[in-house]
């Protein structure tokens, strides 16, 4: 099958979500590659990790994905499924600024492939605080975008319990209500207040999942050169560019190595980044 459309074509995608998700995946998906996404009744995404901490997720964010997309394809019979998975981490060079990573993941038992497109943005509300007065909550949902962007109240930051934990909040009224409860059962007068990250109630992100499925769909459209499966992607990266001046090796990338997850094939393709030489300043001899 040279097309890659001969591969998912009138073919129906499962998807597993419950948080509308199907909003920024779906159009994408169904244009790109002529599927007909199906979102599963009561499918609880909750059992394999919540962003308020009461349940754990379940492995790494690509094996929380994972296990949704086998789990579906279990209910539904169905033979592709499609998972996504957001995770919440300090920038790298600037740990007070939040960056999103999504990851979309398409799961093919039919064709035995799995393939993942991702997005790491720091185009994020994700914030939270410790207050004590519904003033207080209020002046922080104006920063975070609200009530387009939903908020979450906790008794405390650790809250496990349902009662103590106040979900999708999108009006000032609740939004009080929410407060007035949780100071109610505080302890110390304090209570937890943070962004609601479920993709349904904040658009930021949603916007991030749409760009990862951009993203699925360019690695779906990479296919081996020997037999044609989509997925042809990188495997890893080795660093040696040589130094322009010196031509000693450096940390910066050489070359990636591609492979095929179904008949295995593998090439190599140099200088990755569009450089044949590294800078000197990169050189641990040219810059020590």
């Amino acid at each position: 099958m040279n097309n890659i459309n001969d591969w998912f074509k009138n073919r129906i995608a499962v998807l597993a979500t419950m948080h509308q998700k199907e909003k920024a995946i779906a159009p994408v998906l169904e244009s790109q590659l002529g599927v007909k996404i199906q979102v599963p009744e009561n499918f609880n995404t909750d059992y394999f990790g919540t962003f308020t901490r009461e349940i754990k997720r379940l492995g790494t964010q690509i094996e929380a994905a994972r296990k949704k997309a086998e789990k579906v394809l279990e209910m539904s019979g169905e033979t592709l499924a499609i998972a996504s998975e957001g995770s919440f981490f300090p920038h790298p060079a600037f740990p007070f600024v939040s960056c999103d990573r999504e990851i979309v993941l398409l799961l093919d038992k039919k064709h035995n492939i799995e393939i993942i497109g991702q997005e790491i943005a720091n185009q994020t509300n994700h914030s939270h605080k410790t207050l004590k007065t519904f003033q207080e909550a209020l002046e922080f949902a104006d920063k975070i975008g609200f009530p387009e962007h939903g908020l979450v109240v906790m008794v405390s930051v650790n809250a496990t319990e349902e009662s103590q934990i106040f979900k999708g909040i999108n009006s000032q009224e609740r939004l009080r209500e929410a407060v007035e409860k949780a100071l109610a059962q505080s302890s110390d007068g304090k209570i937890h207040i943070e962004t609601d990250m479920r993709a349904m109630y904040n658009p930021t992100r949603m916007k991030v999942i749409e760009t990862a499925t951009q993203n699925l769909i360019e690695k779906i459209s990479q296919q081996c050169p020997e037999c044609c499966c989509p997925g042809f992607d990188v495997v890893e990266r080795q660093s040696g560019l040589p130094c322009g001046l010196c031509y000693a090796p450096t940390s910066l990338i050489l070359l990636d190595i591609y492979r095929c997850q179904r008949c295995s094939f593998v090439q190599e393709r140099r200088f990755p980044d569009g450089k044949q030489t590294a800078d000197p300043s990169q050189c641990m001899y040219c810059n020590p």
